[in-house]
């Protein structure tokens, strides 16, 4: 057993970096909103659309990456944009992944916020556009807790994105699936070196969200 070369160490970082980060980004923008509008809006079907939400929080991954597998292989409905087996893909199936877990924990902290709150903001002039801004803002140390809770899952996953990615050398493994193959030959001092990265890289991300999210919550008490 020996450990892995330093220069792959820092590619397999690099890229599941990169498609964790860029997964979350885009989760982020997706989940924000669409929690906020669950929470805030009135509709029929909301009860259904929270439902939903509620049950994707819960989704087996390996079952998100068998559909977006389906829907990306050449013979699929979106095979001819050939982002089976890449990197792109990959960030597809973690936005799927990600995104119900950031939409469902905006809306509830949208729904725990005072019932009376709107309608101050209301009487203090405040529009539709300031009205949301100032509620986000109200709940900003839940939704930093919901990005954090998107990126953890993501930057963990393992069956969506050998599924969509392929574990290619070079191409799309990442650490999750360097992991897992290493274990499968018997090889486990590569598989510890890259736990440990792994480990050490989801710290980091998160040591940076909540240096954000408790001066956050130290400006709010003071």
């Amino acid at each position: 057993m020996t450990a892995p070369a330093a220069a792959l160490v820092w590619e397999l970082v690099a890229r599941t970096a990169a498609v964790s980060l860029s997964a979350t980004a885009i989760a982020m923008l997706i989940g924000v909103p669409a929690g906020t509008a669950l929470g805030l809006l009135r509709f029929r079907g909301q009860r259904a659309a929270a439902t939903m939400v509620n049950t994707g929080m819960a989704l087996p991954t390996v079952v998100v990456g068998l559909v977006v597998a389906l829907v990306l292989f050449r013979s699929g409905p979106l095979g001819s944009l050939e982002l089976i087996y890449t990197v792109r893909g990959m960030v597809i199936a973690q936005v799927l992944i990600a995104a119900p877990l950031i939409t469902g924990i905006t809306m509830a902290a949208i729904q725990a916020l005072p019932d009376e709150l709107p309608d101050q903001l209301r009487a203090l002039g405040a529009n539709r556009r300031q009205l949301v801004v100032r509620l986000c803002l109200e709940a900003r140390l839940p939704l930093l807790a919901a990005v954090m809770a998107g990126f953890g899952h993501a930057v963990s996953e393992v069956g969506a994105v050998t599924m969509v990615g392929g574990n290619i050398h070079g191409q799309t493994q990442v650490l999750t699936t360097a992991i897992v193959e290493d274990v499968g030959k018997g090889d486990f001092r590569p598989a510890l070196v890259y736990g440990a990265v792994l480990l050490a890289l989801a710290f980091a991300v998160n040591a940076v969200l909540t240096s954000v999210q408790q001066r956050g919550a130290a400006w709010a008490r003071s």
